[in-house]
């Protein structure tokens, strides 16, 4: 039986961390951000973590 894909479009937009959280971009982020508060744009250069229920579906998509 052939091995299963990796999902590509999850793959692109995660990055697992080395102690194993799941980071991720915080929407909002890639277009019209001049008329946006500064504040939102800042916080929104870090990126996220997922929860720990959607971080293990994500996983396993991988």
């Amino acid at each position: 039986m052939p091995k299963q894909k990796s999902h590509g479009g999850i793959s692109k937009k995660i990055k697992v961390r080395v102690g194993g959280t799941t980071k991720i971009g915080r929407p909002g982020g890639n277009h019209n951000t001049g008329k946006k508060n500064t504040n939102f744009n800042r916080k929104n250069r870090k990126g996220t973590s997922l929860s720990k229920g959607d971080s293990n579906r994500y996983k396993k998509v991988m």
